[in-house]
């Protein structure tokens, strides 16, 4: 067995020999090539994103005080009108006594002055008191009725400004951070809201940026701005967990001014939201899809890279190669690029060796599937033994 193994060791190295002998004789190696041909691609553009609540409304106190009960906790959903805080009451119903009491004075002074004014016009007609009094008279009723009526916009404020004691939910939605407990001295002028609450009924916005080049080339069929948003695609939702929103949204709406800092504009996108997954200050990214009409497609390992640059070897008509730079779309799958320039439809690539290859060399072109070919007629002679053609 060992003198057998040994034979067919020195087999192989006179056949690789013999191999070598041939390239000495200058033999034109072979290169599979590949013609390049015009196509659409259909892309997906990634951006990152923010979720908001198609109302997120700040809860803030509209008179001040002491907090005395929290109604609800962080994270609840809430109705209209639902009661949130209670601030204490104490102050605003004594001031709403005060008011009432002070009604009740205005009305009997009113009383007065109306029996005192129904008098003087009785002697003014038998002339018994001047036309004097009875104008003065006439000026102190009118000042008590008026006095009536500042009593009772004074009541009015008061009773409003206890009801203001209750802090009710002005929308349905969902309650955001609390950060004032029970005790908490809280005033209309207070930095930090005593909560929000979000809208989460239905819908929610999520809103990203696209840079102006992007916005370009998917509304360059001309139309007004809002035609062009209408006849965007749907669009999905990456959560920040890596899955996708089951449902799809639609962009809705495109600020018209660019950033000239960024060079993006700023886009809206609504999604539904009947399952409540999606909550206001969430992030993801908005998946667009979009299509590249004309462009050429090649495989990555066609390509070489020097200094950030990509090149390919194109196929010259004497069958030399030439090193070519490339442009490409800003996408990497993995596994081809989209060229924007430096080749053109109908020239040919060499698509496989190309690190071992040199500008100007001559090659003989062969397709993949030719290359494919002698790659399993290979395997097969390797498998049956026919070592003498094996490794050609």
């Amino acid at each position: 067995m060992r003198s057998r193994f040994v034979s067919i060791a020195f087999c192989l190295a006179l056949l690789s020999a013999c191999g070598n002998k041939g390239n000495d004789t200058g033999k034109v190696p072979e290169y599979a090539v590949q013609e390049l041909q015009q196509t659409t691609a259909h892309l997906t553009t990634s951006y990152p994103a923010s979720i908001k609540g198609k109302q997120d409304v700040e809860i803030r106190p509209q008179v001040s005080g002491f907090i005395t009960k929290l109604c609800v906790d962080e994270g609840a959903t809430v109705r209209k009108g639902q009661l949130l805080f209670l601030i204490d009451p104490t102050q605003y119903e004594a001031a709403v006594r005060t008011a009432k009491a002070a009604v009740e004075t205005a009305k009997a002074a009113l009383s007065t002055q109306q029996i005192t004014l129904d008098n003087k016009r009785a002697l003014n007609q038998k002339q018994i008191i001047s036309d004097y009094d009875l104008s003065m008279a006439e000026n102190t009723y009118a000042q008590a009725k008026a006095q009536l009526a500042q009593a009772q916009a004074q009541l009015v404020a008061a009773n409003q400004n206890l009801s203001f004691t209750e802090v009710r939910s002005p929308s349905d939605g969902v309650i955001n951070d609390i950060p004032y407990r029970i005790g908490a001295l809280v005033s209309p002028s207070i930095a930090t809201p005593m909560t929000t609450v979000s809208d989460m009924s239905e819908e929610v916005y999520v809103y990203f940026s696209m840079t102006e080049k992007d916005l370009l080339a998917m509304t360059r069929e001309g139309g007004t701005l809002a035609e062009e948003v209408a006849k965007m695609p749907a669009v999905k939702l990456q959560l920040s967990d890596g899955s996708m929103y089951q449902e799809e949204g639609k962009i809705d709406a495109v600020t018209g001014v660019i950033d000239q800092s960024t060079g993006s504009v700023s886009m809206r996108a609504i999604f539904p939201n009947k399952q409540h997954v999606l909550r206001s200050g969430g992030s993801g990214n908005v998946m667009i899809p979009f299509d590249m009409k004309d462009v050429i497609s090649l495989p990555q390992e066609a390509t070489t890279e020097i200094q950030d640059k990509k090149f390919v070897y194109v196929l010259q008509p004497d069958n030399t190669v030439k090193f070519t730079e490339i442009s490409i779309y800003n996408l990497d799958n993995g596994k081809v690029y989209l060229v924007t320039s430096g080749v053109k439809a109908g020239e040919k690539i060499v698509v496989e060796g190309v690190q071992t290859l040199k500008d100007g060399e001559k090659i003989s072109p062969i397709t993949p599937a030719q290359k494919e070919a002698i790659y399993q007629q290979n395997l097969k002679d390797q498998h049956d033994g026919n070592l003498a053609t094996a490794f050609n």
